[in-house]
């Protein structure tokens, strides 16, 4: 298939890689702007650019996915499937409906639990027992898509949002490529969220890193794992 791929962090380059490696066309990929990082706010390009132009991929830096002139753009480039893992920007109705087999999410929950920009971290500082990746359907909502796929595995006691995010990375980029040959043959079905079920993982701020040294230990460190490597726990 001819794939339009949207990612940022680390977590979304070894899926890009595997649906390279899967013989899919790769039409372009889209991340967001380089930003200022370290002491000299030097501008750092995000990972999945560099794994894009590693391959000689087409790029793309849109400020916003819901600039007219990017629209057309990808509009031109007709592809059949647009897949997105952890771009940061919700996609407008204006681009959910261009490629005929619809917009994919490569999401790291197992939802409707963990909707939102930091399912990782939240699932280690709730204290689940365990997460997963959720293949979806995208919608105009947040992460409220129909579910095409879903793994759990477990989260070791050890497990830090680092850690966990390369197994779940690694877990994705199985998946992702399994999910489009079946959506491809039309064999995978969608099943509908409980949206009764549903739970937020909303974006962490700085300031979220500060502990509560009252609370019991088992919850301080699951702060701490949760939190790191950012924001980090003080």
């Amino acid at each position: 298939m001819n794939i339009v791929y949207l990612g940022t962090p680390h977590f979304a380059v070894a899926p890009l890689q595997a649906l390279a490696a899967a013989g899919h066309d790769i039409i372009g990929v889209v991340t967001r702007a380089d930003k200022p990082a370290g002491r000299g706010r030097v501008l750092q390009p995000p990972a999945v650019k560099s794994a894009a132009l590693d391959r000689g991929l087409t790029l793309f830096q849109p400020k916003r996915v819901r600039e007219p002139d990017f629209i057309d753009q990808l509009r031109k480039m007709g592809p059949e499937i647009i897949v997105v893992a952890a771009y940061g920007q919700i996609l407008p109705k204006e681009i959910l409906t261009i490629p005929p087999f619809g917009c994919v999410n490569i999401h790291a929950s197992l939802l409707p639990k963990y909707r939102g920009a930091a399912p990782v971290n939240w699932a280690i500082i709730q204290g689940e027992p365990a997460t997963g990746i959720t293949i979806m359907q995208m919608d105009e909502g947040m992460d409220t898509g129909g579910i095409l796929l879903q793994e759990s595995i477990p989260i070791d006691a050890a497990d830090t949002t680092g850690s966990l995010l390369e197994k779940l990375s690694s877990l994705g980029s199985r998946m992702i490529v399994d999910a489009l040959e079946r959506i491809k043959e039309g064999t995978l079905p969608v099943t509908a969220q409980d949206n009764a079920a549903a739970t937020m993982a909303p974006i962490l701020k700085k300031e979220d890193g500060r502990i509560d040294w009252t609370l019991p230990a088992r919850e301080i460190h699951n702060r701490v794992r949760g939190l790191s490597p950012w924001p980090g726990a003080y």
